[in-house]
């Protein structure tokens, strides 16, 4: 599935129990090196309070993934603003290594750290299309 994939996304989750592990089983882990889907991290919300990300920053997670996958072609990542320390990090760490980074509100916006699938698939929807910037009226 992984080979004929057009788009491969990983996260949002727990970051070493659920992001991570897929590049630990070797079949997997060499599917996405040779993969010609484009890669798409989805950064969390916030870090877990005690958990294994407590204290971990945005380009945090970026670093540890590239540790454990150092030739991984991460084609964008998708991070929201609100829950971004430095966007300047974030911004410079995605420029290392040539991933787009698309900042849009993903959350559900109550308060709770929780992604909002309707805004979450619209961010995904951005980066298919190549929409980067802010949206702007068309013919206009």
């Amino acid at each position: 599935a992984v080979d004929a994939a057009d788009w491969v996304v990983l996260g949002p989750g727990s970051w070493y129990t659920s992001v991570l592990p897929h590049l630990l089983v070797p079949e997997l882990r060499d599917a996405l090196h040779r993969t010609p889907a484009k890669i798409v991290v989805t950064l969390n919300l916030e870090p877990e309070e005690d958990g294994e990300t407590a204290g971990m920053r945005a380009e945090d997670y970026l670093e540890v993934l590239h540790a454990h996958a150092p030739d991984l072609p991460i084609y964008a990542v998708v991070a929201d603003p609100a829950a971004v320390e430095d966007i300047g990090a974030l911004a410079d760490r995605c420029g290392t290594s040539g991933t787009r980074l698309l900042l849009r509100q993903v959350s559900r916006g109550d308060g709770t750290a929780q992604h909002d699938p309707l805004r979450l698939a619209a961010a995904y929807r951005d980066v298919i299309e190549a929409t980067w910037g802010d949206v702007s009226r068309r013919g206009r």
